[in-house]
């Protein structure tokens, strides 16, 4: 899939796309930065010393073989796994902000989460505005609005009254980006967010994260195993194989013949597509020598 010309409304013109002020204001620098982080899952070490560095605005695609690390990557950065290194969000070291002012800056979408099968889609939506509801406190008027505004443009406004256990895995899918874009933090975490959709939900929900991003200066950061679409869509891409940085750069620098048969074990024609971003094709006959 090449990408689209963008077009379109724009969602700021609806006000679903304006998110709310992060807790620690803005910050000059990367808006994620990472050190030397390495994770250890038992006697395994799965991330080994990786540096990470995103422009607010930015769109990172973390790409690689499986049990490269990708998922693990986000979970560091969003402290649901302990590291070693350094992780700073905002320009504050990450360890240091709470629960909820990380939540004001940071959604993520988990690749596989966990929905409550008996709750709804609306309501299972409504949860990412949970950090701006007081405590003890409901959800306000604004708060059902944004979140029928991003269950609309996800096109999930027909199954807010399902419940998710009678969804599909593409519809699911949605369902938990329509979460976390409900949250309306200045940065994405997006866990492989096409899974389980088809060709023309994938264009989507890509297309409406790109518009997102441009239209109130987003920063996001996903892992998408589809090569193609990582170079389509993303600024930068980061390499992961073995836990390790195998490269980092523009699509065009990193989505390479060469490193892409050397990482993948996959013989590949990697031709530029109609906007100059690379398209990586399976060439027959097995990966390259």
């Amino acid at each position: 899939m090449t990408r689209p010309t963008p077009g379109g409304p724009s969602p700021a013109a609806s006000g679903s796309a304006t998110h709310e002020t992060p807790a620690d204001g803005s910050a000059a620098g990367p808006v994620i930065g990472a050190a030397a982080v390495s994770v250890r899952l038992g006697e395994r070490r799965v991330l080994d010393r990786v540096d990470l560095s995103v422009r607010p605005g930015e769109w990172l695609a973390v790409v690689g073989p499986n049990g490269a690390g990708k998922s693990t990557l986000l979970k560091a950065v969003m402290g649901l796994l302990a590291h070693d290194g350094e992780i700073t969000l905002g320009g504050r070291p990450a360890g240091a902000l709470r629960p909820r002012d990380r939540a004001r800056l940071v959604a993520y979408a988990p690749q596989t989460p966990a929905l409550p099968p008996d709750m709804t889609v609306f309501d299972y939506a409504l949860l990412g505005r949970t950090p701006y509801i007081p405590y003890l406190g409901r959800e306000s008027h604004r708060d059902r609005e944004i979140t029928a505004s991003v269950l609309d443009r996800l096109d999930l406004t027909g199954l807010a009254a399902r419940r998710a256990g009678e969804l599909s895995g593409g519809e699911r899918q949605r369902a938990v980006l329509a979460r976390a874009l409900a949250q309306q933090a200045p940065v994405l975490l997006l866990d492989e967010p096409t899974t389980a959709l088809d060709l023309g939900h994938q264009q989507q929900v890509l297309e409406l994260v790109d518009r997102l991003r441009l239209a109130d200066g987003l920063t996001v950061v996903t892992t998408l195993h589809d090569l193609t679409l990582a170079g389509q869509y993303a600024d930068t891409l980061l390499l992961l194989a073995d836990g390790r940085v195998a490269a980092a750069g523009r699509p065009a620098e990193v989505l390479t013949e060469d490193l892409v048969g050397r990482h993948f074990g996959a013989g590949v024609k990697v031709q530029p597509g109609p906007d100059g971003r690379p398209v990586v094709h399976l060439v027959r006959g097995g990966p390259t020598a």
